[in-house]
């Protein structure tokens, strides 16, 4: 038997029945002996600067990656192939080990499993239900007297004690959870005196999803192996749209506080011109990524993901589609308390679900982009005349 039929046989005997993280380290090992591609990402430039892959390594790794597919149809040694090396697949499947390990608190990780589209649409027809069970009555008479605000169907004191409680302790758990996943790789990336370059590059890739691109410009890998940048600029306008939205929001704040001007606002004002074009965008970038999820390269991600993902997509497609019909519905309209409740329960539901659904993955990625940034600035511990 030649040496290469041997490797060929080991390479399958370690494949079956191995547990995640071992199974990624032994495909990062036949990727770092090969170096075919070393361009791709920042995956591969990480990889480099190791010879041995720790539970910290392959999590930072994993986050570093972008699922574009790019390195699984450059691969030699990618599926038939004995080797069974299909990078993209098995770090989406240790992301949501990641999500899961770093959820606070912990026993709350076991929600990633099942935080799915039907989990999503429950929650969401359960809150549209109490809410619109707990409209204020308004009489007939007071439509035709002028517009009737949020504020005449749910008292403003009231949604604030709803919405809140549940916003802050979603970031909050959040938070905690990407502050104890930087605390653990830290050790394995390194630390230099100042970390505002770093800062910046980091979040130049994340705002422009670099790592979107497939290494080489021309985007991720479609169900028919074509280069696409569409995945790409549906992340862009989902991302985007749901920012705008968020500012929109957030000056409203503003306006009842600091100025007491009352919504609901209507154009041109601020608020408005911000939620109707964010509302617009992300409608169109999260109508665009459930399709093209629906449409996933089958050697792509995770097929068992797929729940959490699309659930997360349609809330937000929820969330876009209620607030512009609630836009379209102001004043007079008897539409109006309906379209609000459905708004305002796709609200609370992302706000109940936001440390457990995908929604994580930008934080946890930007958060390794960062440790990423730093690292390279450092010295490469194997390369020649490097420190061992």
């Amino acid at each position: 038997m030649s040496a290469l039929e041997t490797l060929i046989q080991d390479a399958r005997a370690l494949a079956q029945g191995m547990p995640l993280e071992a199974e990624a380290a032994r495909q990062l090992q036949i990727c770092n002996a090969c170096r075919y591609c070393e361009g791709f990402c920042a995956v591969f430039p990480a990889m480099t600067r190791r010879l041995e892959f720790g539970r910290a390594d392959l999590h930072y790794m994993a986050n570093l990656c972008h699922n574009c597919g790019a390195c699984l149809h450059a691969c030699q040694y990618a599926p038939p192939h004995d080797f069974g090396v299909n990078i993209p697949q098995t770090m989406a499947r240790l992301r949501h080990h990641t999500y899961q390990d770093y959820a606070w608190p912990a026993p709350m990780g076991a929600l990633y499993r099942r935080n799915g589209l039907l989990l999503v649409l429950v929650l969401w027809l359960s809150l549209s239900a109490f809410l619109y069970a707990g409209l204020r009555p308004i009489d007939g008479a007071a439509w035709h007297q002028g517009p009737v605000d949020f504020y005449t169907l749910f008292p403003h004191n009231t949604l604030v004690a709803w919405f809140a409680p549940v916003f802050l302790w979603g970031v909050l758990a959040l938070g905690l959870g990407v502050r104890r996943f930087v605390r653990d790789i830290t050790p394995v990336t390194g630390r230099i005196a100042s970390q505002a370059d770093a800062t910046r590059e980091a979040a130049h890739d994340a705002l422009t999803l670099r790592y979107l691109d497939g290494g080489h410009g021309e985007g991720c890998h479609n169900e028919d192996d074509a280069y696409t940048l569409s995945r790409r600029r549906a992340h862009h306008l989902t991302f985007y749209g749901f920012a705008l939205c968020f500012a929109a929001t957030s000056v409203a704040t503003l306006y009842h506080y600091v100025w007491g001007w009352a919504a609901p606002y209507d154009l041109p004002s601020l608020p408005k011109l911000l939620g109707v074009i964010g509302g617009f965008m992300l409608t169109a970038g999260s109508a665009r990524l459930l399709w093209l999820n629906l449409r996933r390269h089958p050697q792509h991600g995770d097929a068992a993901q797929q729940p959490m993902d699309r659930g997360f997509i349609a809330l937000l497609l929820l969330i876009s589609v209620s607030g512009l019909g609630l836009w379209l519905a102001r004043g007079h309209h008897a539409a109006m308390p309906f379209w609000l409740c459905v708004h305002l329960a796709s609200v609370m539901t992302l706000f109940l679900t936001l440390p457990y659904s995908k929604m994580a993955h930008g934080f946890y990625r930007t958060a390794a982009l960062l440790r990423h940034a730093v690292e390279k600035r450092l010295p490469n511990p194997v390369a020649a005349g490097g420190d061992a």
